[in-house]
């Protein structure tokens, strides 16, 4: 894949595929000794599924079908190399304005995509969680993402979080009223008790933030979780994001210096008398 041309930013890196991926187990050193090698949580914008059609002259709903089977591919991916959540942005509270056809088009291949997957996701040990907005929804999807949910509850192998109609102020927007209409002391709303109150709550925040197609934002996703995230972009569209990215991903992660706005302590140097 090629690369994405870019100036000198922190903690950002372009995925480059021109040496072999380091080994990336559980449990292997860092520089830094107290950040794990792997990351826990991952969090991933699949984007560039309506170009991947267009380059090969097809509908745009064609590349969404590739891109979910790239979704199923890369959970197995990640759960073999360590991660324990995968977020992955499906459906942004701003893609409805996308065009009516490809809107439904989109709804119909979530419920097939639960119908199809859903066994050999439940069967490797993956457990899935929807978070978003599901007002908007029909029953249908409800009950669909509902099923999901239940059936694969007790699997600990990896927790896949889909986001749909999800955005990142939503979550903060939401998180809000539930103060309000608890009758919370502000005084007692910080940081911590915000945190329990989002969609993600049941995750830790997500170590390494990876965008495909190109683009380099967030685009409203996860906007709170993804304040210390180390940034990952590259030029690969989804359906064609696989293990080798998966791997580039990982390796610029476990070289990056994670500091938290802290200041790592220098070695002291004796002078010899």
């Amino acid at each position: 894949m090629p690369t994405v041309p870019m100036p000198e930013l922190p903690l950002v890196e372009t995925a480059t595929h021109a040496s072999a991926p380091v080994a990336m187990a559980a449990g292997s050193a860092l520089p830094d000794a107290d950040a794990p090698a792997v990351p826990r949580h991952v969090a991933v914008v699949m984007d560039g599924n309506g170009r991947w059609a267009r380059q090969r002259y097809m509908p745009r709903f064609f590349g969404h079908k590739q891109g979910v089977d790239a979704l199923v591919r890369a959970v197995n991916a990640f759960a073999d190399r360590g991660v324990r959540y995968l977020t992955v942005f499906a459906f942004s509270s701003e893609n409805w304005k996308r065009p009516t056809e490809e809107v439904s088009g989109l709804m119909s291949l979530v419920l097939v995509a639960v119908s199809k997957y859903l066994t050999k996701l439940a069967g490797d040990g993956v457990r899935i969680r929807i978070v978003g907005d599901r007002s908007a929804v029909s029953d249908k999807l409800r009950r669909a993402w509902e099923h999901a949910e239940l059936l694969t509850q007790h699997n600990d192998r990896i927790t896949l979080a889909v986001a749909f109609n999800y955005g990142g102020r939503w979550d903060v927007v939401q998180a809000c009223r539930r103060a309000l209409a608890e009758g919370v002391d502000p005084e007692t709303v910080d940081e911590e008790w915000l945190s329990r109150h989002m969609a993600l709550s049941f995750a830790p925040d997500p170590d390494l933030f990876i965008r495909t197609g190109g683009e380099m934002r967030m685009s409203n996703f996860l906007l709170w979780q993804a304040a210390y995230s180390e940034l990952f972009f590259t030029e690969c569209l989804w359906p064609d994001f696989g293990e080798v990215e998966i791997d580039a991903a990982l390796t610029a992660f476990a070289q990056r210096d994670r500091r938290f706005g802290g200041i790592r302590p220098q070695p002291v140097v004796r002078e010899d008398r």
